[in-house]
Formats: C-alpha cells, structure tokens, sequence
C-alpha cells in the first residue's frame, strides 16, 4: 500500500499514487521544494529535481524513510520504492506547502501531527515554534539541515552544495595541506626503512667480512704449515726432533743419535752436504741394462751422470726441491763445460742452498718470489719450486730457461707435448741411431703442484710410446740401490719409469739447463728480473 503524503488517502500501487496526484493535487502550481522553481510541468519538474537536485533528493528520501518507519506511515516495502517515487514525493511536498490552507485538517491529521511528534523529541521549543510558522516546506528544510548539514571546508570554512563539490574544494585549493603530513609521514617511514636496513646490510657486511677474515686467516696459517713459513723451525729442528723420536720409539741408539747429531752440526757448520742420501752410479748402470736386456725398447736418451738424493728426517715432507737441485748440481759439476762458473763448489746442503738463494735475491733476482716469502728461507720449512731453482742457477751464470704446460694437451688429462718436448731436448744431438744414447744434456726440473722430481732420460718403446725416466727424492736410497745390481729386475725400473697415463697433473713446469752465461749476461737477467 502506498500512502499519500499530503492527504494521507492510500493507494494500491505507484501508478494509482500517479493519478491521485494528477487529480487531487496538480491543479494547482508546482514549486521546486530545494530551489524554489516554478511555473513548470510535472514532468519537467521531475526532470529538473533528478538532475539539478539528484544528493539532496536522496537526502530527502532517506529522510522520508526514517519517518515512515519511525511513524509506521507505511510498510518495509517504502523503503525499495525507486528514485521516480522520491522525485514525486519531493513534488508532493512542494503541493504541500502551497495549498496548506486548503488542506488543514488532513494534514493536521496525518501530517503535522506526525512531524510534531518527531520534532518535539528531537529539536528545541524555538526550532518548534519556528516550524509552525513557517509551514511544512520550512520543516523540511530544517529537518534536511539539521540532520543533513550542508558540508563546511575543515580548512577555509567554505561551505559547498554537496559533499561531491565539497571534495573538490579540498583537493584543488587545499592539496599541499592533504599532502604535507601524508608526504612527511611517507618521509619518516622511508628513512626508518632505510635506516633499518643499512643497518642490517652493515650488519651482515661486518659478519661476511669477519667470516671472510677468519677463513682467510685458517687458509694462511694452513699454507704457512704446508710451506713451512709458520715459524716451526727449520731442518735442523726437524731432524733434532724426528732423531728424538726415532730413539723414544727404539728405533735408534742413545749412541747413534749422539753421533748423527755431531755430524749434522758439522755440515751445517761448513755448508756441505754429508751425503748419507745419495746413490751415485744409476745413469751407468741404466746404459748398460739398456744396451744388453731391454728387448722392449726400441731406443733411448740418457742425461750426463746424476746422482740421486733423497729426503732425509731433516727434510722430510717438504726439502723436495732442495734435493732436485742437489741432482742437478751432482750432474753439472760432473760436466766440464760448467767448470769456469761452478768452479771450487761441492753439494751444498739444505740450510747452505737456503742461504744461496737469499743470497740471488739480494742480487735482485726474482723479487716478487723473495717478497712472496718475506725474503727469508733459512730457519724455516719453505719449499722451493722451479722459480726459485732458476734464480738459483742464474745466480750461479748456469744458462737456464723456464718452460710452463699450463693445461692438457692430450686425453683423459694426459700431456704428450710435455713429452715430445723431452724428446727433442735429448734427441737434438742425435748421431747416428744407436739403441741407447748417452747424450751431454743435464737433466731436466720437473715440477707440479706439491711435488717436484728429476727427469734423467727418455724412452721409445717399439709400440713407438715415450716413457720418462725419473728420479723422485721421495724414493729411500734402499729403493735406488736396487738399480745398481749387475742384473736389474724390470720391477725395480717401475719406480724410475713414468708413462703418458702417470703424468696427468693439471700444470707442469720444467728447468731446462742450456749452457752458461756470461758476466754480461749475468748482469742482462738481473735487469730483466727488476723490471
């Protein structure tokens, strides 16, 4: 049921409430109820309030809505009627306020009454005085603005229509005061974030680093044992103390220990060599087992004559270099043609060797090696490799060269260059085409990473492979002995023999002696090694 607001008389659908009005109450004139128009149609009045009045007119609605059901003018279906139905309703309420007089007692009966009762709880005596005078237009007027106050601009105080303009207001003539304090906040937070995480980034930098620090600092003391530059001593202490044990664990007389000890001081005191590691006479002894037993060997090159060292308790685990030089040296002064710049020396031992190179480094020979080892081998366990064996020859005017294989060149990590190098080092003198050749080559520095041995000649077997022939200070002088028996097991040359498949370190490098040098020419190499 819809009800009529100005006459109360109820209708059964909104089509009836249309000609109700159009025969009750549009006879007379209709006038806008927001800006006071006049003299239009019905239509056009509908027209005019939906689109010049569409917020307050939905203001009236719920207005409306709160009355009916506060009042129970009209059933919960009232508050679904649709926007046409309120555009009327404001209409209705413009014939209202025009015709009071003639409609008195209906809307004193189903009108008035019903606002005063509404407004005696909600308003004061003033506000209530003022309505009666004014009619029911000005009642709704100040109920709309009473309970709907136009919107006041919380920054200037301008007061706007509707809350759309009221926005717009704000944003265009009031944008910097919006956005400072969002804008200052936004700062505030931002440098917080920021703050807290430069924080954690230097945080985690100074855990990184102080990890990078320690591991840093366990891989240098790691190296300084592995080379022997952790201030451990040197071979004297290690000999005095592998002697120590040898007799703690039986193995060596109170006597013998005595007696070792006193010639050890004496060979450090005059720099020589005691010679209790070396084997003197394989190289002969290799000729003749080629020359008459090896039936598996199509033909072979022979260093001069080289005696073999190996690493005693002094040295053991790091003299591997020292006593690669010491075959080196036993060859060359064996050699004629070194005389003039070898001349008066013996073998120096191990200490005597230290000394000699720091002896080139003072000369200028290799500075970035002497800076690599503070400049400092005697006292220590430091190894030596193929830079520090050529400053050493070079400071003794023996002609040398240094030849890397820095990576494979065959299969399975295999290096036949190396070997082809050997070959033509040794086979350059070739005369005629003997099985076995003793040529006047020294032999040959071969280093790799962690160890370093001597290579003494080469072999062609008759499937046309090369095998090297090798003396390894690691082999006991028990071991090479064996070598020097008038008839040579093939199982004892296994320790000398090195094919292609023993070889497969990642690099090699090799010393490779060619002569000897001037004084001039001494003075040349200085000079390249200071630039």
């Amino acid at each position: 049921m819809l009800s009529c607001d100005i006459c109360g008389e109820t209708v059964t659908s909104e089509p009836d409430m249309k000609a109700h009005l159009l025969v009750v109450h549009m006879e007379n004139e209709v006038i806008c109820p927001f800006c006071k128009l006049s003299g239009v149609s019905y239509d056009e009045m509908c027209f005019h309030i939906e689109t010049a009045h569409f917020e307050q007119n939905i203001l009236e609605r719920n207005f409306k809505r709160i009355n009916m059901v506060q009042y129970g003018t009209s059933d919960d279906r009232d508050n679904t009627l649709p926007c046409r139905m309120d555009v009327n309703a404001s209409i209705r309420s413009a014939c209202a306020s025009n015709h009071l007089k003639s409609s008195t007692q209906s809307l004193t009966k189903d009108g008035t009454l019903k606002h005063e009762a509404f407004y005696s709880e909600n308003f004061t005596e003033s506000e209530k005085s003022g309505e009666k005078q004014s009619g029911l237009t000005e009642i709704k007027g100040s109920i709309y603005e009473t309970m709907y106050s136009l919107p006041e601009c919380p920054f200037c105080g301008k007061i706007e229509e509707c809350s759309q303009n009221m926005e717009t207001h704000v944003k265009t003539k009031h944008a910097n005061l919006l956005d400072t304090p969002l804008e200052g906040m936004d700062r505030v937070q931002c440098a917080s974030d920021l703050e807290l995480a430069q924080q954690l980034q230097q945080e985690e930098d100074k855990q990184r680093l102080s990890e990078e620090s320690r591991q840093e600092k366990e891989e240098f003391k790691k190296l300084q044992r592995q080379y022997g530059l952790d201030n451990s001593g040197g071979y004297k202490q290690q000999q005095l103390r592998n002697m120590e044990r040898e007799v703690n664990r039986g193995r060596m007389l109170p006597s013998e220990f005595h007696r070792r000890k006193a010639d050890m001081m004496e060979s450090l005191a005059i720099g020589i060599d005691d010679g209790k590691t070396k084997t003197s006479g394989i190289i002969e002894a290799l000729h003749r087992y080629y020359q008459n037993t090896a039936t598996d060997v199509r033909r072979v090159w022979l260093s001069t004559v080289v005696d073999h060292y190996h690493s005693s308790l002094g040295d053991k685990g790091w003299g591997c270099g020292y006593r690669n030089f010491q075959m080196l040296l036993s060859s060359l002064l064996q050699n004629d043609v070194y005389d003039d710049c070898l001349r008066g020396m013996s073998i120096p031992c191990i200490p005597k060797i230290q000394s000699m190179i720091e002896d080139a480094w003072k000369e200028g020979f290799d500075p970035q090696g002497a800076c690599q080892l503070n400049n400092r081998l005697q006292g220590t366990k430091a190894w030596i490799g193929a830079c520090e064996v050529y400053t050493l020859l070079t400071s003794l005017r023996v002609k040398c060269r240094i030849v890397d294989f820095h990576k494979s060149t065959g299969p399975l990590g295999t290096h036949p260059r190396l070997f082809e190098w050997i070959l033509n080092y040794y086979s350059s003198e070739r005369e005629g085409s003997p099985k076995v050749v003793c040529t006047s080559k020294p032999p040959i520095y071969l280093q790799h990473q962690g160890h370093s041995r001597t290579v003494v000649g080469i072999e062609e077997r008759k499937n046309r492979t090369l095998c090297l022939l090798i003396f390894d200070p690691g082999c006991p002088s028990q071991e090479m002995q064996k070598l020097l028996k008038p008839e040579i097991e093939a199982s004892s040359l296994k320790q000398l023999r090195k094919s292609a498949g023993n070889l497969k370190h990642k690099q090699y490098q090799i010393v490779a002696i060619e002569g000897i040098l001037s004084p001039e020419e001494k003075i040349v190499s200085i000079y390249l090694c200071e630039t």
